[in-house]
């Protein structure tokens, strides 16, 4: 058995792919089930490319039991550190391979392993190998047939890929099931998962009249909170053919959901693996969040059906050409089911905050990297957030209509096939005919542009003059930046709040200005007073914006802005004006009466979504704010956004006790609108509990809430504030929930999440816990994760946060080291803060680094921190 891992793990980069050496048309795989021992038989049919007559396949963790080509006991074969070598092949030939794995053993999540006694997979990116000896390449495309064998009592669900073509009993108590499926598709979409679960049945009629059977397993007990995930897949199927004109294209289609899981879902064709955090739901156990998580994921890993397993990814340093994709799809399916504002400012939180971290971090890399050494490493916030956005911009760019022309022929030229990005760009500017030869610097550019905007207005000639610079700072891996092509979207207001209409040389010019020079000029005309310019309007692009606001013409934004983006925008950088004053002079915050008067606005108006009130009413988090600084402030920061809070529940005080009040004692349903009622009344909350007189507001809504998302929402706002009742109610959800992990997720993240100097005690107590393990990974990444993004325990100056996390990395990177380089993100920005803060955690990183048999996706990281 192979477990050996390279002293210096080896960078692939992406101008070397070369096609593989055979392709494989058919595969049938046989898996006799045991907890310890599985046999696995894989059965292929192989065709050399240009007669190669060696063959190199790759498997770890594998013990090689029998090799026969033709049917015939074949020894011309050696073992290595990354598979096995076959050679003196013919040119066509039938290959038969017998290994053996251990699943109980398989802690690192990936291959074929246990989650709580089922069997079950997770082959993306490169966890097929840890199955059978393979190519375990996305351009390597075949047709499964996969057989499962299994204890009937224990394993009475036997499921794979594609339709059920037959099944039978065994001696010993044991019985088989046969799986087909139609599709040819690469090694990283096989799924097998064998258990006993309860089963949720239902179905979808296709537009074209065919019946789909839809099924959901879950855990035994666990049948009444499913219904809102086959909800949200019977919508995403109908929402696809109604936007896109994609159907489903087999007989049925099957979601599980296990509690161990690396990654949020897995788009498997037809049997989909979800981490059951997005797939169980009720009004007890679930808050507002999660249903519109498990609705978004859901819709997610359905719209890959087409963008992700019909056309794939012919290497994985293409993997933004599915998931960029079907990010911005369901990103769109959620607007267009809920509130288009309310999304929108969402996906823009993640891009400002922790995507535009990433791209100022050591990992900085473009949404199609040149290169990597970890495959998992590449499953980021750029490839998946800045994908979609760079997709968004081709929306806006080409319109609806040209879009989805684009689409229709992406499809046509590509179904069944291993693409490109490129080939996704060329399909779209040949429907639309409009030139993407620049706007491709997206996909090969790294770093976050800045667009730098001045103005000028001429009242004698009544011409407004802007001038537009862009600029992208050198990343650890390019030095050198070109233009890109940025949709940059702009609206003008006259003082009385009217638009001004937008004239260039005596033409109407549309509101969508082309930046792609390193500067422009664009000189409006007929403009009868000076404006006030909205720029970068729906955020249009994922760059920062530089343009020197007069608080008056944020409030006047905040109150006429047509677009309600652009509306909290105007409100998000006038506090981002007072944060920065802040840190940077180290001044207390004093919000001016015109500030107060604007948000006070927001609040009584009763003619608005009340979650896009909640929105607006958000301050920016800490690590948002962190990038808006060379060197990161901690403390400065903490007690801007502290003051910043406290100094908006004064001014508004009144106004947030009316809506709190105004908003309670409905009966609970999840629809948008009381889903935004929730979300404003526990905004409120939030800030009423940062004033001694209302500190037992929390308590009263945890005593009578009917639901999560109230219950949770006065834990944060105990939490947050630290009031006296924090330890009582925090004590009471333990002992109501410590039965169920997922519920007690929550509570595991505000421990780690406690905005004090005792976070990290509270962390060390709550890993006490009789519900947590760090063999789940829900239950790591609620704990660790929260914490190591705490400003107040992770950062603390004594290094104690630090030296805690390298603690918890090494352990993980025996255990599972997926989720380990996940985690250590906010330790590779260590050169951004104080020296004594810097010092401390690359103390730590030297230390990881020089850990024996590191694994690959800690040692990618850690060195180019370091470096």
């Amino acid at each position: 058995m192979k477990d050996a891992t390279p002293v210096q793990p080896v960078a692939k980069y992406r101008k070397d792919y070369t096609p593989p050496s055979h392709n494989i048309e058919t595969l049938d795989l046989v898996f006799k089930l045991h907890q310890t021992q599985t046999v696995v038989t894989a059965t292929s049919k192989v065709l050399a490319s240009d007669g190669a007559s060696r063959l190199s396949l790759v498997g770890e963790h594998l013990e090689l039991k029998a090799l026969h080509i033709n049917g015939v006991d074949w020894s011309d074969y050696e073992l290595n550190d990354e598979g096995i070598v076959i050679s003196n092949l013919p040119p066509e030939f039938d290959m038969m391979i017998t290994t053996e794995l251990d699943p109980s053993a398989n802690t690192a999540l990936e291959g074929l392993y246990l989650s709580d006694g089922a069997f079950c997979t997770q082959c993306e990116a490169e966890g097929f190998r840890r199955i059978t000896y393979f190519l375990d390449r996305p351009d390597v495309l075949a047709k499964y047939t996969t057989t499962i064998e299994a204890d009937k009592s224990d394993f009475p669900f036997l499921l794979s890929n594609g339709n059920k073509v037959a099944e039978g009993e065994l001696e010993n108590g044991r019985h088989w099931v046969k799986w087909q499926d139609p599709h040819p598709k690469p090694s990283y979409l096989f799924a097998l998962v064998a258990g006993d679960f309860d089963q949720l049945v239902d179905s979808f009629t296709t537009r074209s009249g065919r019946k789909v059977d839809l099924e959901i397993f879950v855990d035994k007990g666990n049948l009444s909170r499913a219904h809102h995930a086959m909800l949200s897949l019977k919508n995403s199927m109908k929402w696809d053919e109604q936007r896109f004109d994609l159907e489903y294209d087999l007989d049925i289609y099957m979601i599980v959901a296990v509690d161990f899981f690396n990654m949020g879902a897995m788009e498997n064709k037809g049997l989909n693996v979800f981490n059951s955090k997005y797939v169980l739901a009720d009004q007890a156990s679930a808050t507002d969040k999660d249903y519109l998580g498990i609705e978004a994921v859901i819709g997610h890993e359905y719209f890959h059906n087409w963008t992700g397993n019909r056309v794939t990814c012919r290497d994985w340093f293409q993997l933004s050409l599915k998931e960029g994709l079907t990010v911005f799809r369901d990103q769109e399916f959620s607007s267009d089911l809920g509130s288009r504002p309310v999304n929108r400012i969402n996906n823009v939180r993640i891009i400002r905050g922790p995507q535009f971290a990433e791209d100022a971090s050591p990992m900085s890399h473009p949404i199609r990297p040149d290169k990597v050494i970890e495959m998992n490493n590449f499953y980021t916030l750029t490839v998946y957030e800045k994908g979609s956005e760079v997709i968004r911009m081709i929306h806006t760019l080409l319109g609806e209509e040209a879009f989805q022309s684009g689409m229709k022929l992406y499809f046509e030229r590509h179904d069944g096939t291993a693409a490109t990005c490129d080939d996704f760009v060329a399909t779209m500017q040949e429907a639309s005919g409009i030139d993407l030869d620049q706007f491709k610097r997206w996909y090969s550019q790294s770093g976050t542009p800045i667009l730098t905007v001045t103005d000028e207005y001429d009242a004698n000639l009544k011409t407004y003059t802007l001038n537009v610079r862009q600029y992208t700072a050198p990343t650890a891996t390019q030095a050198d930046k070109l233009p890109l092509h940025i949709p940059f979207d702009i609206e003008l207001y006259r003082q009385d709040g009217s638009v001004i209409p937008l004239v260039i040389d005596a033409k109407s010019v549309g509101s969508l200005l082309h930046i792609t020079q390193e500067s422009h000029r664009f000189v409006f005309e007929a403009v009868d007073e000076k404006p006030i310019p909205s720029l970068l309007r729906e955020f249009t692009a994922p760059v920062k914006l530089e343009y020197d606001y007069e608080e008056s013409q944020l409030v006047q934004l905040m109150k006429c802005s047509t677009n309600e983006v652009s509306r909290w925008d105007a409100g998000q950088t006038l506090l981002s004006q007072y944060i920065k004053q802040a840190v940077s002079k180290g001044v207390d915050i004093d919000l001016s009466k015109e500030v107060i008067n604007s948000f006070k606005a927001l609040l009584v108006d009763q003619s608005l979504d009340k979650a896009f009130v909640a929105e607006a009413l958000t301050l920016p988090p800490h690590s948002e704010v962190s990038g808006w600084f060379d060197t990161i402030d901690v403390d400065g920061i903490s007690k801007a956004l502290t003051q910043l809070k406290l100094a908006l529940a004064k001014g508004l005080e009144s106004e947030l006790l009316m809506t709190y009040q105004s908003l309670g004692g409905s009966e609970y349903d999840i629809s948008h609108q009381s889903i935004a009622k929730r979300a404003l009344r526990n905004t409120c909350l939030g800030y009423l509990s940062c004033l001694k007189q209302h500190h037992r507001l929390a308590q009263q809504q945890f005593d009578v809430s009917d639901n999560m998302t109230d219950t949770i929402g006065a834990l944060s706002s105990a939490n947050q504030s630290d009031l006296e009742s924090r330890e009582d109610l925090m004590n009471v959800f333990s002992k109501r929930w410590s039965h169920d992990g997922l519920v007690m997720d929550k509570w595991f993240m505000l421990q780690g999440s406690k905005p004090s100097a005792d976070a990290l005690s509270k962390v060390k107590l709550a890993m006490e816990h009789s519900a947590f393990s760090m063999q789940n990974p829900n239950r790591v990444r609620s704990v660790l994760g929260s914490f190591f993004n705490n400003p107040f325990g992770f950062h603390a100056l004594d290094g104690s946060g630090y030296q805690f996390a390298g603690e918890m990395l090494t352990k993980l990177n025996t255990t599972n080291p997926q989720v380990a380089s996940r985690l250590i993100d906010p330790m590779l920005k260590f050169a951004r803060y104080d020296e004594e803060r810097k010092q401390l955690m690359r103390r730590e990183l030297e230390l990881l680094r020089d850990t024996p048999n590191l694994a690959k996706d800690l040692y990618e990281k850690v060195e180019a921190a370091l470096k």
